[in-house]
């Protein structure tokens, strides 16, 4: 995990075109996305099995395993899914110490890293992409990292957050961010955004561990 110190953002929806600024808390950050060994054996010791970070998991199923880490390392869980087929009535503790999703604006404050630009540098160097993944996911941080130490932002696989896209129009759908193996340079970028309902699950769509101070 790696410390993230507070600052503020301001996150884009470039469908709706609005802005909106958001003051960022200290909290910390996995280096990578959780991988296939970690997710199959959660507080076993040997997180660096497979290091393919593990995809095809829902929000749901995230958040599940953020509660499982948790309970597996002794730390209060953050999370507490309930019976709602939309996981709407997923309530998250702000107080407990546990592993949790990063919420939007923690996720793209982190990626960018003090950077204003589209990505953090060249994005063969930086990110799995569609033009140089061969159509797959690669072993995490075997690309450059960012300015803090953060590998796959950007590329190899999409990572869900905490956030609810827009209910207004998409009721229960989540926020995922970052782009992944398949995708084009457009999806590679800091501030796009995408979305899915949190019971899906997407064969480029994985998770990152964020935990609160």
């Amino acid at each position: 995990m790696i410390a993230i110190p507070a600052g503020e953002i301001v996150l884009r929806d470039e469908g709706t075109r609005t802005e909106w600024g958001v003051e960022v808390a200290a909290f910390s950050l996995a280096a990578h996305p959780v991988t296939r060994g970690l997710y199959a054996a959660p507080g076993s010791g040997t997180p660096d099995g497979p290091r393919v970070p593990v995809a095809e998991v829902s929000w749901l199923d995230a958040v599940r395993f953020c509660d499982r880490l948790s309970r597996a390392e002794g730390l209060t869980p953050c999370y507490s899914p309930g019976g709602d087929p939309d996981a709407l009535d997923t309530a998250w503790d702000r107080e407990a110490d546990g592993y949790r999703l990063p919420t939007e604006a923690e996720w793209e404050y982190a990626c960018r890293a003090g950077s204003s630009e589209v990505r953090h540098g060249d994005l063969d160097a930086i990110a799995w992409h569609r033009a140089n993944s061969g159509s797959r996911a690669h072993e995490v941080a075997t690309r450059e990292p960012n300015a803090w130490g953060l590998h796959d932002t950007i590329g190899n696989v999409w990572e869900w957050c905490w956030d609810l896209y827009d209910p207004a129009v998409y009721g229960p759908y989540r926020v995922f961010r970052g782009g992944g193996w398949n995708d084009l340079p457009h999806g590679c970028r800091a501030s796009c955004r995408r979305r899915s309902h949190p019971t899906l699950r997407v064969d480029d769509l994985g998770f990152r561990l964020a935990r609160s101070p």
